[in-house]
């Protein structure tokens, strides 16, 4: 039983090629000559639970992505180009097609009519919006759903417990400050800044003063890997619902922690980051910032950054998990079990909202923020990059996972309190507190919401795990994979500049291949193939890639 798998030795073999583990076999078909033969494709999993290699490639690209734009001397240069005619013939249809529909409103005619007028409009219109998809149109001509019922406006004057933040004229200018040393040199740093929510409750944890262990709130000094490190002091004193609201909420407070920096800064702040759990649990990112801010000024947005939940009150439970409201048929709506009484709809309970004397459900705050200055071309800079991305390829529960009794209670405790707590008007958490969810339906079960909010994997947080601002470094993903593949054609003796035609695009279709088809080999075949062609690539490129300049390939 101790001897070593055959499966698991091809897997090894692989990961430490590079190669992808679970390819994905596509049929290219020549449109022109009729030739077909089945081609692979990595399946591009960001978690390293799934495919190491994969992951472990894109992590790479995101950390060149951080290094390429975290000390530019220069504005990105962002040019989009400028539309073709066929999109423009599209975009008018589009227009008139969008005032047919506001037009539908005013015609006299009876309901029924109006109502099969505007259901042809609506598919039409769908069918441009298909055909724009297919363009090289980047963005939503329009927003995705259509609402009509009008918008509800919300005061944005300061809570009076926030301090007042300087709000400057936003600079377009991305580039950091220079400063110049007294030999002449030029020194361009940026920083690096960790964001925290704010203590729910003392935990036990392990801090060092160099040597020195500092005790922790229980009076003892905790080992790296003690069992007890993230759990509660007291668990009975601590804040739950607090801890599991703000991290339903970070992802708000984190955007509106960037708008109030740049408002406070006076120019356009840049940055790329990454959320992570800390072991208590809770969420906090990591972010590298191009140029540098007085700490002061930081610390002052982070103590008067704040998000409102403008939601209906949820702080006490009306109907229990066992005996939740009945679906109505009748009524359409959810009505009390024990009286048959309706439960106001989501649009009453936002109705009560609009008191000048209301308040907000929750307000989400940040904690604690650390801030360093990092220099460009240091050993701190690519430090930094590294642990800012150092747990990209994990789950976020990965992070810190529960090896004790102690840990286990501490996120069974967390996970019972996300499970019955809203997500967003339409959660069937909604029902437990007297409220029907917006766009209410039958079948929903309070307690059992199927959104990510509630699973386990995710424990609160369920924003983009990578954060990255628009004109970090004036390139996308897909732009740094570009290069890299330049790079590669460079080295190999190929054209850099080389790209398919329109024709050639069009002329080969692609369709996913079943493992069953006869010309597919089984995945073992494939793996070891793959293998054998990537040890022979690495050993040209590495034979051939001193006539290009050195450059991070993928």
């Amino acid at each position: 039983m101790r001897q070593p798998l055959a499966r698991e030795a091809l897997t090894l073999l692989a990961e430490r090629n590079g190669v992808c583990v679970r390819p994905l076999p596509l049929r290219r078909t020549d449109t022109v000559t009729g030739l077909t033969e089945v081609v692979e494709i990595p399946c591009g999993a960001r978690l390293a639970a799934k495919c190491k290699p994969c992951a472990e490639r894109n992590r790479r690209l995101r950390i060149q992505q951080i290094r390429e734009g975290w000390h530019l001397e220069d504005e990105p240069a962002i040019r989009p180009d400028r539309p073709g005619e066929d999109a423009l013939d599209l975009v008018k249809t589009r227009a008139h097609l969008e005032f047919d529909r506001a037009a539908v409103h005013y015609q006299p005619m009876t309901p029924d009519e109006r109502v099969e007028q505007l259901a042809e409009l609506d598919a039409r219109i769908a069918e441009v919006d298909e055909v724009l998809a297919e363009t090289d149109l980047r963005g939503h001509l329009t927003p995705k759903e259509r609402d009509d019922r009008p918008r509800r406006a919300r005061s944005t004057k300061r809570r009076h417990d926030s301090p007042d933040l300087p709000r400057l004229p936003v600079d377009p200018r991305t580039v950091g400050r220079a400063f110049q040393g007294k030999a002449g040199q030029t020194y361009r740093p940026s920083m690096l800044v960790t964001l925290t929510l704010d203590s729910h409750g003392q935990v036990h944890s392990h801090m060092r003063r160099g040597a020195y262990v500092i005790p922790c709130a229980c009076g003892e000094r905790h080992h790296p890997h003690d069992p007890k490190l993230g759990t509660p002091v007291d668990p009975t004193a601590y804040d739950y619902r607090r801890a599991a609201l703000d991290a339903i909420h970070f992802a708000r407070v984190l955007d509106r922690w960037w708008q109030n920096l740049r408002r406070a800064a006076g120019w356009n702040v840049q940055y790329a980051g990454a959320i992570e759990l800390q072991r208590r649990l809770a969420p906090h990112a990591h972010f590298a910032v191009r140029g540098t801010l007085p700490r002061r000024l930081v610390n002052q947005v982070a103590a008067a950054t704040y998000h409102q939940v403008w939601w209906p009150p949820f702080d006490e439970f009306v109907y229990t998990v066992d005996r939740p409201p009945i679906w109505s048929a009748d009524l359409g709506g959810y009505v009390d079990p024990a009286t048959g009484e309706t439960l106001p709809t989501w649009g009453e309970a936002l109705d009560a909202l609009e008191d000048p004397d209301a308040r907000p459900a929750y307000v989400a705050r940040l904690g604690r923020v650390d801030a360093r200055g990092i220099a460009q071309g240091s050993k701190d800079a690519e430090r930094s990059i590294r642990y800012v991305t150092k747990y990209v390829t994990k789950d976020l529960t990965e992070h810190a996972p529960a090896n004790s009794a102690t840990q286990k209670a501490h996120a069974d405790r967390l996970h019972a309190e996300l499970s019955v707590l809203p997500c967003s008007p339409t959660c069937a958490n909604w029902l437990l507190y007297g409220v029907q969810p917006d766009r209410v339906k039958a079948g929903l079960v309070p307690g059992r919401c199927t959104g990510k909010v509630h699973q386990r994997a995710t424990l609160g947080f369920t924003g983009r795990r990578v954060l990255v601002s628009r004109q970090w470094s004036g390139k996308t993903l897909a732009d740094h994979r570009a290069d890299n593949r330049a790079w590669i054609r460079a080295a190999l003796g190929g054209d850099a500049e080389q790209e398919a035609t329109p024709d050639e695009k069009d002329r080969y279709r692609f369709e996913l291949a079943r493992p069953e088809d006869p010309d597919v080999l089984p995945l073992e075949h494939r793996i070891l193939r793959a293998v054998s062609e990537r040890i022979r690539w690495r050993a040209q490129v590495r034979s051939l890639s001193a006539t290009v300049p050195t450059q991070q390939a993928a």
